[in-house]
């Protein structure tokens, strides 16, 4: 096996300025827990095919399962995870309940990550 080629700091250095700066700049740790259950829920390859999906237009269940050749109850239980977690929401037409991405933020988010994952491939 070679050599670790990381990048180790030598030095014992401690540079006050830069750590009190970037102490008084980063996120609370809840507002970083909320995030991580945001990517979290954006790990699965069944939510993440729902956002795909809805980022496109707004669907009704029975569009989505269709789409993904899923069934109801699994599709609706995903959903209800998106919605837990804000990022879906739905509204009910007659006897149908169409979904649309809860904002332009996760629309924002997918489109980014999206772009990302085609420039690395």
């Amino acid at each position: 096996m070679g050599k670790c080629k990381c990048i180790v700091c030598d030095c014992n250095i401690i540079h006050a300025d830069n750590v009190e700066n970037a102490k008084n700049k980063v996120q609370d740790d809840d507002t970083l827990l909320e995030m991580a259950d945001f990517y979290k829920a954006l790990s699965d390859s069944t939510r993440i095919k729902i956002i795909n999906a809805l980022s496109v237009q707004e669907l009704c269940v029975c569009d989505i399962c269709t789409l993904l050749n899923m069934t109801k109850s699994a599709v609706s239980h995903q959903l209800t995870n998106l919605k837990e977690l804000k990022l879906v929401k739905g509204e009910k037409k007659g006897k149908e309940v169409w979904y649309s991405l809860a904002d332009d933020h996760v629309r924002e988010v997918f489109a980014v990550t999206l772009e990302h994952v085609k420039e690395n491939v």
